[in-house]
């Protein structure tokens, strides 16, 4: 049993994570939800916590951005496209149980103190930004961490945010 709440998009994502998990799910039913909806996952997140674990796509940023904005403290679980995709569609409900499994056991909360354990240089020495082949590496990067995919800057951040360590981050960047 998972004691935090996850928050997910739609039904379809309900029905595929309980199939996995014993947990309390609430479904944000889209992009278009407003402050009642923040509200409970508020009270939910004094309660229990929660977990974010949106689609792996734009909707999905955004929707995670939207809650994580207001409840700053939520854990955020990612799940890489290629685990999330079937027959053209792109969504948690697509994941296998074991990849749910996976990305819920790696759930990572925003540190609220600032670090700058990484900077713009890590990036560039390991071929991470301003490379041909950097999107890719940081796409790679981003499922062995855990933490999704970002571009430079927002990689950057989650890195310090999430409180990767520097064994972490060089133990991924050799598996690249």
């Amino acid at each position: 049993m998972i004691k935090e709440t996850i928050v997910v998009e739609g039904k379809d994502d309900i029905s595929n994570i309980k199939s996995a998990v014993d947990c309390e799910i609430i479904a944000t039913n889209g992009l278009a939800f407003g402050k009642d909806l923040i509200e409970k996952l508020k009270e939910i997140d004094k309660r229990c916590g929660i977990i974010i674990f949106t689609d792996p796509d734009f909707a999905g940023k955004k929707i995670r951005a939207k809650i994580s904005k207001e409840i700053p403290n939520a854990k955020h679980a990612y799940l890489d496209r290629k685990k999330a995709i079937k027959k053209g569609d792109l969504g948690v409900e697509n994941a296998s149980k074991e990849d749910i499994i996976e990305a819920l056991k790696n759930a990572h909360a925003t540190k609220s103190e600032k670090r700058e354990e990484f900077t713009m240089k890590d990036l560039l020495d390991n071929n991470l930004t301003l490379t041909n082949d950097s999107r890719n590496r940081r796409e790679k990067l981003g499922d062995i961490l855990s933490i999704g995919y970002f571009n430079s800057k927002q990689l950057l951040s989650k890195l310090n945010s999430f409180g990767i360590s520097r064994e972490e981050f060089e133990s991924a960047v050799e598996k690249l």
